[in-house]
């Protein structure tokens, strides 16, 4: 394995070990459910918005090593951020997910890439993601994995 394949799985290992920003947030203006019903994963993200931007954010739940790993690296990336900025990110993450393809500079979000050659966990990695976008859109509708082209 490659050194960067090594800092890669390290950050996988390490947020789900030890995640960011877990549990209920009881400051959040939006909350949204996510469920993906291919392996049992579900993820509740809560998000303070101040305007336009995540001011802090959380998520819970339960599921693979993938799925929390992600949830939580999400948290650390997203906070902050503009709506606009926010789907750009994700955007990015599930480019990366779906194609292996890391940008050039090292990111803990290209940590995901080696998902793709595992298409069932692609639903895994970006299902926080789902539930926090439709969070910021006011949509309460659960987010599920099966609805969503990943």
């Amino acid at each position: 394995m490659s050194d960067l394949s090594d800092l890669y799985q390290q950050v996988i290992l390490d947020h789900n070990r030890r995640p960011r920003n877990r549990g209920k947030l009881p400051t959040a203006t939006r909350v949204a459910h996510g469920d993906n019903p291919s392996c049992g994963d579900q993820c509740s993200v809560y998000l303070d918005l101040e305007g336009d931007r995540i001011k802090d954010l959380s998520f819970d739940g339960s599921g693979c090593a993938i799925s929390q790993a992600s949830a939580s690296l999400m948290t650390t990336q997203l906070k902050g951020k503009t709506a606009a900025e926010a789907q750009k990110l994700y955007d990015e993450f599930h480019h990366i997910v779906t194609t292996g393809e890391a940008p050039e500079e090292i990111s803990d979000i290209a940590a995901f890439a080696g998902v793709h050659a595992f298409p069932a966990r692609i639903k895994c990695a970006t299902l926080g993601w789902h539930a926090a976008l439709n969070a910021l859109k006011g949509d309460e509708a659960p987010a599920t994995t099966e609805s969503h082209t990943d």
